[in-house]
């Protein structure tokens, strides 16, 4: 075994095969060829020469496949039979290649924001600047603006499905690799320096090599909060005050002095710890302890900061005034604190800045141990810095420490003591099932809802007992309140998101959340529940009916008044991943944009503020997709300033991974929503045409999409023999079941699991069956002229044919094949019919587009894609290979299962989609 020198560049041979891309990317070039000879090197350090020469073969094979038409088994037929060592060898061979190349592209988008602006011709597409500039032209003044700057508010919620399997040790190498690589984006480092890069690459690609992918168990809640952890406190409190700077230059550079200032607009949320949903693993001991790590990681924060801030503010009080109430505040709290005071160094004497930090550094450590000297809230915390502020303004110190401290403010004043606000989510059965044992009427959930409703509002005034206030099976649902009033005190108002009911379908289940509210005392002074309560409707059919739930609401007496408490607002869960694996995309997608349209209406003429919360998943067909576009197409007046949805599996790691990515996300979803909601798409006169033909086109997918999954004997078996779901759900990478109860079907599959093995297999199904059908009947009826002038001019239908467009490319009949051979004699009774729609969808879609290839208009996704498929393909037959083997030994687990696992990681890396 060879062992390479300690400081060298990587060898130049070529290790990823060349393709073209414009002279723009020629450094993305540079680094992608750097780090494939760095893996290269590794891989013949790592295990043989021999080895490397070997996934050199695989990976010619797999690029003839594809581009001179070779036969798949000339790929397959290598692959078949390797000992398990070896398998599972070969695929995190690939697997460590396309991370590199992921690695590489994240970083060349860092690289394009800094080309724009140095530059400094025109703002970047889609970012803050420009989308401030595009209001301007539009006639959108500086007023109008501040008006709507002042209720702005950008919140991503990070939720805890099981579809992101990088583990923290691993985040942190990659962060390193990405550090090295942003070091010498412009290729401005000296031969010596590069060279020291390069080893400290070698150093985290080899212990990265050197490392499991996944556990040895599965994840505990409290390991998910530290997952979401690593991204809201190593990176999005790091980004936050910055996105503030970028935001103010965008809107000095438009519109001058008239720029209104920046009030905090920018909020995170998390699902980890308080989603109850079929988790069994979650309640109110996850809840309590989740808010106390947030709360301690945002104090530890803080403290370190305070530290750095005082370390800046060495001005001594013989050289500069400084503020009396200052002075007076570290007096104040010396006595308060006096330990704490008589640690003060005598040296600091003169430095009454820094006797002020180190203060109130021992006030936020008083905090974190609950005693009475710790500040009551954050708001105290904000005031003091504040004064540090206000003290350096005053005395010629703004650029002498003013920077760093309002740095620090605007942390404070959006992570709070909470560090990010826990949504709490039950399913509605639960909560029938808890009122149930409190009456004693083991009939309550299967009775009328009106009948209910009346019951509830009398349990809500206290016009009736309770007759078993402490019913055995209530206990687990009411100690959630009594959590939450508990903690409210502690650790403020913002700690609590709504509290979200699954399954909704009537005005009865949100005045169920209101009952069991009271029951466990969870009110506040005023007697009110302190708790937003957010029905979601998931299903076509609940979508459908959503209005009318909420008009039943908006005209409930009990329920009206708990919302004039809540300030009028109602907020409402749009189920993205439910609705499409009940329905299909195009049903899915459309059921959503009519009830938003309709509850917009509906609240405006009840005197209500709606505020949509986007349950979007990773895949498209669980509602991921760009964000900016999904905003630009939402229905008119239904952003509002506001925009909250769910950030998933490899998507957070994707978005949030890389400072300066993070930024530029947020940049985006904020600029989408300013245009979306002051300068919403004018009214268009061809839209109810439109809508007409979005309806039928829906119906018609709909209809064959659960013709199919549904409806079609003998599919739920194919499903299960065609796709890898049997190691899915038996994967350790989340505290969550895989379904809800004990049923085998698609009814009982959660979306996540359903989209994921759909993914796997290169079939993409769930992302475009029922498309190609319904597209083909709208062409018939309304002519293709029409249905392409509807795909060129509606951003919502403009948006779903590239959303499908995207996923086709993506998808690999031929791959998929090989699987579903795997399901014996159901392979020629389903096949067929999925090719045949596949092949319908794609003609529909390039028909649309007048094109011949797909992506034709996107060449760097066409030519990320391209790059990628060599390392994937090999992995897909492997895993069918170790599929069929795993399952003729009847499913143990064993090294043939831990081989699966690596295989499922390295497809959902390198195809960028899980669930």
């Amino acid at each position: 075994m060879t062992t390479p020198s300690p400081a060298r560049e990587p060898a130049t041979f070529e290790t990823l095969r060349d393709i073209d891309l414009p002279p723009t990317d020629a450094l993305l070039r540079e680094d992608v060829k750097r780090l494939g000879a760095l893996v290269g090197e590794i891989l013949a350090e790592q295990v043989s020469p021999d080895f490397l020469a070997e996934v050199e073969a695989l990976r010619i094979a797999a690029i003839r496949r594809r581009e001179a038409g070779a036969p798949i088994e000339d790929l397959s037929h290598r692959l078949d039979g390797l000992p398990l060592d070896r398998a599972e060898l070969l695929v995190r061979a690939f697997a460590s290649y396309f991370q590199a190349v992921n690695l590489a592209e994240r970083v060349h988008r860092i690289r394009r924001r800094r080309d724009y602006q140095r530059l400094g011709e025109a703002p970047q597409p889609g970012g803050l600047e420009d989308s401030l500039r595009q209001l301007r032209d539009a006639g959108v003044d500086a007023a109008t603006v501040s008006a709507l700057i002042a209720r702005l508010r950008i919140e991503p919620v990070f939720t805890a499905h099981p579809t992101e399997a990088v583990r923290r040790a691993l985040l942190e190498k990659e962060s390193e690799v990405v550090r090295c690589l942003v070091e010498d984006i412009d290729r401005g480092l000296t031969p010596q320096e590069r060279r020291a890069d390069i080893e400290r690459m070698r150093l985290a690609l080899t212990a990265s090599w050197q490392t499991d992918e996944t556990p040895p168990e599965k994840p505990s809640v409290a390991d998910e909060f530290e997952h979401v952890a690593f991204y809201l406190s190593d990176v999005l409190y790091r980004v936050l005050p910055v996105f503030h700077e970028v935001f103010e230059d965008a809107l000095q550079a438009v519109y001058g002095d008239q720029a209104p200032p920046l009030p905090p607009l920018l909020g995170f949320g998390s699902w980890v710890g308080g989603d109850m949903d079929g988790n069994p693993n979650v309640g109110a001991a996850t809840i309590a302890a989740t808010l106390a790590g947030q709360r301690a990681l945002a104090l530890q924060n803080y403290r370190r900061d305070l530290a750095k801030l005082g370390e800046v503010l060495s001005q001594s009080s013989g050289r500069v005034q400084v503020s009396p109430e200052l002075l007076r505040r570290t007096d104040d709290y010396a006595r308060r604190i006096p330990k704490a005071a008589e640690k003060l160094k005598a040296r600091h004497a003169d430095m009454p800045y820094r006797r002020f930090t180190t203060m109130v550094s021992a006030r936020l450590a008083s905090t974190a141990q609950d005693k009475r000297e710790g500040y009551g809230d954050a708001s105290e915390f904000v005031a003091d810095l504040r004064l540090v502020e206000t003290s350096l303004a005053a005395n010629r110190g703004e650029h002498a420490g003013g920077f760093a401290a309002r740095r620090l403010r605007r942390r404070a004043e959006a992570f709070g003591f909470h560090l990010a606000t826990l949504d709490l989510r039950q399913e509605s059965t639960r909560h029938d099932a808890a009122l149930a044992a409190l009456l004693g009427d083991t009939d309550w959930p299967a009775r009328p809802w009106p009948e209910r409703a009346e019951r509830l509002r009398d349990l809500i005034s206290g016009a009736d007992p309770v007759p078993a206030p402490s019913a055995a099976d209530a206990v687990p649902v009411l100690e959630v309140f009594r959590t939450v009033a508990t903690a409210l005190p502690l650790y403020g108002a913002r700690a609590f998101g709504p509290y979200i009911i699954s399954m909704s379908r009537s005005a009865a289940d949100a005045l169920a959340v209101l009952a069991l509210a009271r029951f466990a005392a969870c009110t506040d002074g005023n007697g009110a529940v302190p708790l937003d309560v957010a029905p979601l409707f998931e299903t076509v059919d609940d979508l459908q009916a959503a209005a009318d739930t909420l008009r039943s609401l908006f005209a409930d007496p009990v329920y009206r008044e708990h919302l004039r408490e809540r300030g009028d607002r109602q907020v409402v869960m749009l189920g993205y991943s439910d609705s499409a694996k009940d329905g299909g995309l195009v049903a899915s997608r459309w059921a959503l944009q009519q009830t938003q349209v309709q509850l917009t209406a509906l609240a405006a003429e009840a005197g209500v503020r709606i505020a949509f919360f986007h349950g979007r998943g990773g895949s498209l067909s669980r509602g991921g997709g760009k964000t900016e576009r999904a905003v630009i197409a939402a229905p008119r007046g239904s952003v509002d300033g506001s925009l909250r949805l769910t950030e998933q599996g490899e998507v957070i790691h994707r978005k949030y991974g890389i400072r300066a990515i993070a930024l530029r996300n947020l940049e985006q979803m904020t600029g989408a929503v300013l245009r979306a909601s002051l300068r919403p798409r004018p009214p268009e006169p061809r839209e109810a045409h439109w809508r007409e033909m979005a309806a039928h086109i829906a119906a018609t997918a709909r209809a064959h999409y659960r013709g199919l999954v549904y409806d079609t004997p003998g599919f739920v078996d194919y499903f299960r023999a065609a796709t890898p779901i049997d190691v899915i759900e038996r994967l350790r990478i989340g505290s969550r079941p895989s379904k809800r109860g004990n049923a085998g079907g698609v009814s009982s599959l959660r979306a996540i699991p359903w989209v994921f093995a759909w993914s796997q297999n290169r079939c993409g199904l769930t992302a475009w069956l029922g498309v190609g059908t319904g597209l083909a009947h709208g062409i018939e009826k309304y002519g293709h002229a029409a249905v392409a002038e509807m795909a060129r001019d509606w951003p919502f239908f403009a948006t779903l044919v590239d959303d499908v467009e995207m996923v086709l490319a993506k998808s690999d009949l031929g791959i998929f094949e090989q699987y579903s051979k795997l399901a014996g004699e159901a392979h020629p009774v389903f096949f067929p019919g999925i090719a045949a729609e596949f092949q319908r969808t794609r003609d529909g879609i390039l028909a649309l587009k007048g094109n011949d290839d797909l992506l034709a208009g996107d060449f760097r996704l066409r030519q990320s894609i391209r790059l990628r498929n060599p390392y994937v393909d090999p992995i897909s037959l492997l895993q069918v290979d170790l599929l069929a083997r795993w399952r003729a030994a009847d499913r143990p687990e064993d090294a043939t299962f831990h081989a699966l696992v690596t295989t499922v990681n390295g497809i959902a890396a390198g195809i960028q989609n899980t669930g």
